[in-house]
Formats: structure tokens, sequence, C-alpha cells
């Protein structure tokens, strides 16, 4: 996976800049369970990071053992302050090497990191590897062809950088199933982040995401304010929450 987030000024501002309201983790905790129908789950999380969704699965499903790797020592030793959990352990690995048996885990999650992956078709023989006979993978995700993040109303070269960053859908379902994965489905859900903009906009100032590395000091900075100048813009309409939406697409394995 991509080293960046092995700086640890950036693990760092990870948990704060990317939280989410509690009723919206569950909602995308109970979406991901119900791609599987086995009682008391074993599940992997590849690029687990700061072990926001690890450490909600494990609360939420019921019986659940929960793997969460990463390759990042600085994003495990943030998972481990702010999410330890007794069914969850925190393992460093890549994507393309879990460090795990075959046939072990009936559920894999990987959440905003399929474009961190060097080697996604190897990833995805990886799971297959690890995964039981009908274990299923769920992907979330934005494809290239769907970038749609409100960052890009106010830093529009990031669309840019993410277009040549981000895999469009027919790649990474190519990878899955040479993998010998079949294609369930794919998805779209939106949950809010942020009661508001200017809360949206509060996370933002730590640069809390990959993206904003690619950009200099001045463009960041020049993007930040335009943001903050419509969160206190008196005369909008009535602040509305923000809402962050993404693919998910879900591979079953032979």
């Amino acid at each position: 996976m991509s080293r960046v987030y092995d700086d640890e000024r950036l693990a760092s501002a990870y948990e704060h800049g990317n939280e989410m309201p509690e009723a919206s983790l569950r909602a995308w905790v109970e979406l991901i369970a119900s791609y599987t129908q086995r009682s008391s789950p074993s599940i992997v999380e590849i690029g687990a990071g700061t072990g926001v969704f690890s450490a909600a699965m494990a609360r939420w499903i019921e019986g659940s053992e929960v793997v969460a790797v990463d390759a990042s020592e600085a994003m495990l030793a943030e998972a481990h302050r702010h999410h330890p959990h007794p069914a969850v352990r925190y393992l460093r690995g890549e994507a393309e090497a879990v460090p795990a048996a075959e046939d072990f885990f009936d559920l894999a999650l990987m959440s905003r990191v399929i474009h961190h992956i060097p080697d996604r078709a190897r990833a995805a023989r990886e799971l297959a590897r690890v995964l039981r006979a009908g274990g299923k993978v769920v992907v979330r995700t934005t494809f290239r062809e769907r970038l749609d993040a409100l960052v890009y109303d106010y830093w529009p070269r990031l669309r840019v950088i993410d277009e040549l960053r981000f895999p469009g859908e027919q790649e990474v379902v190519a990878d899955f199933v040479s993998a010998g994965f079949a294609l369930e489905k794919v998805t779209s859900f939106a949950q809010p982040v942020a009661a508001n903009l200017e809360q949206y906009w509060a996370r933002l100032v730590v640069r809390p995401q990959s993206k904003f590395t690619r950009l200099t000091d001045e463009e960041f900075h020049r993007g930040l304010a335009r943001m903050e100048a419509a969160a206190r813009n008196k005369t909008s309409v009535k602040p509305r929450a923000v809402l962050e939406r993404y693919d998910v697409a879900v591979f079953s394995c032979p």
C-alpha cells in the first residue's frame, strides 16, 4: 500500500478528521453485515487505519472476531489508542500478504483503501486464499467514474488528482473476477458525516486525508478559506448535514 500513511502527523490527524456520527457508523456496519449470513463471523479488515470500522464491527456484529490489518505502524498505534476492543486484533500486514491462514475468514472489508494498493489483482488472490468458501468481500470506495466528494467544490485540482489515483468500477471487478470471485452487486450508500459545513471544515483544517498531501500549502489554505467563507455565510439557507456517498462492491468467494 501507499506509504503516505507512515507519516505520523497524518496518522494522528486521521482519527479526528474522518470521524462520523455513531448512527452513521452503525448504519454502515449494518449494511456490511447484511452481506454475510453466517453467525459469529470471522472478519478481516484490510487497510484498517485507526480501527474505526474494525471496532465498530466487533461492537455491532454479534459474536464477531475481527483481524484489523494495516501496513502502517503509525496508523496501528492510533488504532490501539483510540479503538481497543477485546474482539479485535490489530496486525501489521499488506493487502497482498495477509497475516492469516487459508480459509480463515467469512467476511473481508476494504474501506477507502483500494486506491492505495499497488497490486490489486494480487490482493484479490490473497483474499481468495484467506476467505472460506462463500465468504464475501465488501469494497467501500468511490469509483473513478463517480467521483463526487464535496471537497472537489473547494479544491478542484483534487478531482484531477483522484481521477489518476482511483480505479474504475470495471477495473476492480476484473481484478476480483480474475481471482475467482463472483460479483454479487455494486450499490451506492450515503450517510451524514457532519452536522453542517462549518463542522466539516473544522475537521479538514488538519489535512486528515492523503489526497491533501498532494496540494501545496497555498492551494490547501485557499480551498480551506473558500469552505470557511461558505460555512459562515449567514445569508445562506438553513445549514444541512454533510453527506458522504460511497460505492459498495460485493464479491463472493467460490
